[in-house]
């Protein structure tokens, strides 16, 4: 593949177009010419604002070689991977079992036509019957959490005949056309795309406001991730999912488990749900599911939410959708999840991370908070942007994790299932020193 370097770059930014203005090229400074020149043609003809944020925030990463649970910068900055871009990355970047099965899958199939069936789309399918919750039995399968997500809503209407649909005040749930509405909305109204009528949002893990959002037996869906990723993964009042599934019963309307960050194996369980009593009428899995290597996501519901597949097979139409390719990944990504040794490593180093962040979080004040459920874990720090601030300060010792989206105190620290003891006190010891240079010192103010 032809790299980009500053022979090959067009001539001048297109008439009508921004240049990287002076106060972001100074960031350049001391990188290589190849870096700065996809610095600055993505500034100019892809992302702009995202360019120009990571840039003022200190974090200049542009993404070359990945392996395992790690990523070289460009200019060769190596980083452990703690991020994973939301779990994609669950079995690590190019998992080699993986890698071997999409070679072998492309040898004699492609994306496959979605008007007709398959055996790697049926496959899947059954699996996700087998290994989902409750009584879930059939699967939509979409290029991505975000459509899965859009069907789980048009396919709760057509079920219960009612549009409203309630989420978490600050989830997150895709930016396509449904999904974006649905949970946190700034994005749906910077884009003119919510709809004030039909989505009701309620606080967290509050029984109490859901009884009262679900009383008038209006609402079709109510839909949450189990810890909601982009607040921070907080964790729910014990009893709370238990109490929701009583109360959807109760009142005529669907429940809908997102598992597109929580699930796989994730949690120490393959759903996260499955720790709280309560199962689902539809789960929306992906990320993950395609191994980093293929885009997949799906929807898996009960009878009775699927109705409408037994009326229109057509109601739901994806080119891309259910590509017989990434069936065949997500098969083999099932499979590495369910093994016992994975359940088994995730176990082990969950113990073991949460054991030296206890240990880190005694000797520094600004680590105020953890926050865990198997290897999901999320960090508060003090101040209301400590989570921006240790970010920087991580990526340049060389390990990248994600502020929440929603609250910039907690940073998501999201181990992969497979890494080792060895991973684990790297990172320990890294953010060890984060917190010392950024905190003030071992029990030091939390500055």
């Amino acid at each position: 593949m032809e790299q980009i370097s500053s022979e090959s770059r067009k001539g001048p930014t297109p008439m009508g177009a921004t240049p990287m203005p002076p106060d972001l090229e100074r960031h350049l400074a001391g990188m290589s010419e190849h870096k700065q020149d996809i610095l600055r043609r993505s500034h100019d003809y892809l992302m702009p604002h995202r360019v120009a944020t990571w840039l003022g925030a200190g974090v200049p990463l542009v993404i070359g070689r990945r392996e395992g649970y790690r990523i070289w910068d460009v200019d060769g900055h190596e980083l452990q991977d703690l991020h994973l871009n939301g779990g994609t990355f669950n079995f690590g970047h190019r998992n080699p079992e993986l890698v071997a099965e999409l070679v072998d899958a492309v040898r004699t199939l492609d994306v496959g036509n979605h008007h007709f069936p398959s055996e790697a789309r049926a496959l899947l399918a059954e699996r996700l019957a087998e290994l989902t919750p409750g009584d879930l039995q059939y699967s939509v399968l979409a290029p991505s959490g975000s459509e899965a997500i859009d069907m789980a809503i048009k396919s709760a209407r057509r079920a219960t005949g009612r549009r409203k649909v309630v989420s978490f005040e600050r989830g997150y749930h895709g930016r396509s056309g449904l999904s974006g509405a649905a949970g946190n909305d700034d994005h749906a109204r910077f884009f003119d795309s919510a709809f004030d009528d039909d989505f009701v949002r309620v606080p967290f893990s509050d029984a109490d406001a859901l009884a009262d959002t679900l009383c008038d037996d209006d609402v079709a869906l109510f839909m949450a991730e189990p810890l909601p990723a982009t607040a921070g993964f907080p964790i729910p009042e014990p009893g709370f999912y238990a109490e929701a599934r009583r109360l959807c019963d109760e009142h005529g309307t669907l429940l809908l488990v997102d598992e597109v960050q929580t699930g796989l194996g994730r949690s120490g369980r393959l759903w996260a749900i499955e720790h709280f009593d309560a199962e689902p009428d539809m789960l929306v899995t992906g990320k993950g599911l395609g191994g980093g290597l293929y885009p997949i996501g799906v929807l898996v519901l009960s009878p009775d939410a699927a109705g409408w597949l037994h009326e229109d097979g057509w109601g739901y139409v994806s080119t891309f959708g259910g590509s017989e390719l990434g069936c065949r990944i997500a098969l083999t990504a099932l499979e590495i999840a369910t093994r016992p040794a994975t359940t088994q490593l995730v176990e082990r180093n969950a113990a073991r991370l949460r054991a030296g962040l206890d240990e880190l979080a005694e000797r520094h004040a600004h680590l105020v908070e953890i926050r865990q459920l198997g290897v999901i874990f999320a960090l508060r720090f003090a101040g209301d942007h400590g989570a921006l601030v240790m970010a920087a300060e991580l990526y340049r010792a060389g390990l990248w994790a994600m502020p929440a989206g929603f609250d910039r105190s907690v940073l998501q620290f999201k181990l992969g299932l497979l890494v080792d003891d060895a991973y684990c006190d790297e990172a320990l010891e890294k953010l060890d020193g984060a917190l010392a240079r950024v905190g003030g010192g071992p029990s030091g103010s939390a500055g």
